[in-house]
């Protein structure tokens, strides 16, 4: 994705900050899930949180170096489970994924998504997630995982 500008934010705060660490722990979640943390799911993940905006799928498959003969389907599956496993979000209308940082709990993610730079940045929206919450139970619905996209300028490109 071409960008105008060098002001990304992607994933932020929610970015961990030590990607060795995170990953130990996105391993130790994953087992305690019964699942297991694969080679290409791992490397998956680092590239997640190695990027400086939200990736594509395709992108990801480039930089899959040394993984075999990774096709399509198997970066699919691995994006498939790392947002099952809460370690990752999919922005639809980018179509394109994040590494999400706080996997140890349940949450809806809510991306502010710019216009001009097409930074994506996670808001910790709390009071949104539990209005959500609220709503979707009101209706008799239960929901699983939400991903809400706010599209507008981020600060940068305000300023």
């Amino acid at each position: 994705m071409a960008q105008s500008h060098s002001h990304i934010h992607a994933n932020t705060p929610c970015s961990p900050q030590d990607v060795e660490a995170f990953l130990n722990e996105a391993e130790t979640l994953v087992m305690r899930q019964g699942q297991r943390m694969t080679r290409i799911r791992r490397k998956v993940l680092r590239l997640l949180l190695e990027s400086t905006e939200p990736a594509k799928a395709y992108d990801l498959l480039a930089n899959l170096d040394g993984e075999g003969s990774a096709k399509p389907p198997t970066i699919y599956r691995a994006l498939d489970f790392l947002q099952e496993t809460g370690l990752a979000h999919k922005i639809e209308s980018l179509n394109a994924y994040v590494a999400c940082g706080h996997a140890s709990h349940n949450h809806s993610a809510v991306f502010l998504i710019c216009d001009t730079c097409h930074g994506a940045e996670e808001l910790h929206a709390t009071a949104t997630n539990e209005a959500l919450d609220a709503e979707t139970s009101a209706a008799g619905f239960k929901m699983n995982r939400a991903v809400v996209e706010v599209r507008g300028t981020c600060r940068d490109c305000a300023a």
